[in-house]
């Protein structure tokens, strides 16, 4: 690999949502301080939303890693679940074990109790669904069933749901409207702006060990960005690739025509997909 030609003490450009290597676009910034204002409300169901690649797992570690103090997080990262394994998933978050065989009263009163005992502490309990576009209709309903659970004061529980933007056309439904009317916040999440590319490029660079001159030429940053859409998940792929043409010829600089290698080596890059702009983009 090329970590010791660039000085890297590790992949800058890895694929893995890795929080010390998070990148606060504005975006992502409006996004995180959306969801700690939620959070602080203890109000309803959270909707985030992006396209692929653009950061939401990440996002919601970032999220996740800075609840303050007593917060119970549950992550659920696969939520293609029936609505009785959903609820032996919650359970198991919130630190209870159940037979696979449970029924979903048994569950459902097990979570209720779980989550008024953690009420009487003064603590709340944050649930973030990943890939939120997978749930089954039946988990969906689950999910605001549980959100009914409330003490007089405020919810035992809050929801939060990170998914692409099938998401929203699920939530569209006729029969989910009932759900839809319960999302008392969402924000959807945008591409990095050029300029952005340029610090996002960077910093990761920076994170990783990088101590020198800048790697990217201007020309580099601007294809980079029109082959990527600022898309940070094909970002990174096309920069890791870029980092690899460069090293295989003993450079030390990203140039236009070493991200147009790694664009013709990447499946889903425009220039892979019939793009006819792409003729005249590293010309």
């Amino acid at each position: 690999m090329y970590l010791a030609h660039f000085g890297l003490n590790e992949l800058p450009f890895s694929l893995t949502p890795d929080t010390a290597f998070a990148f606060s676009t504005r975006a992502h910034q409006e996004a995180l301080n959306t969801l700690h204002v939620a959070a602080d409300s203890g109000e309803g169901f959270i909707k985030i939303t992006g396209e692929v690649g653009t950061g939401k797992t990440l996002l919601c570690r970032r999220f996740l890693a800075t609840l303050p103090a007593g917060h119970v997080s549950c992550y659920l990262p696969n939520p293609n679940h029936t609505a009785r394994t959903l609820l032996l998933a919650l359970a198991e978050e919130l630190g209870e074990t159940l037979p696979a065989s449970a029924t979903e009263y048994t569950l459902l009163k097990r979570i209720n109790d779980t989550l008024l005992h953690l009420a009487a502490e003064g603590r709340r309990v944050v649930v973030c669904v990943d890939e939120a576009q997978a749930l089954r209709h039946a988990s969906l309903e689950t999910l605001r069933l549980l959100s009914n659970l409330e003490t007089e004061k405020r919810k035992l529980m809050q929801v939060v749901l990170f998914g692409q933007p099938e998401l929203d056309t699920k939530l569209a439904m006729p029969n989910l409207r009932q759900l839809r009317q319960r999302i008392s916040f969402h924000y959807r999440l945008g591409t990095l702006s050029r300029d952005e590319l340029r610090l996002y490029l960077d910093h990761r660079l920076r994170v990783a060990g990088y101590r020198g001159a800048e790697v990217f030429t201007r020309g580099a940053i601007a294809a980079l960005h029109r082959a990527s859409g600022g898309t940070p998940r094909l970002v990174n792929i096309l920069a890791h690739k870029s980092l690899l043409a460069v090293f295989g010829v003993g450079g030390v600089q990203v140039e236009r025509k070493h991200v147009r290698l790694a664009v013709r080596d990447t499946d889903g890059a425009p220039s892979n997909s019939g793009f006819g702009w792409m003729k005249w983009l590293f010309r």
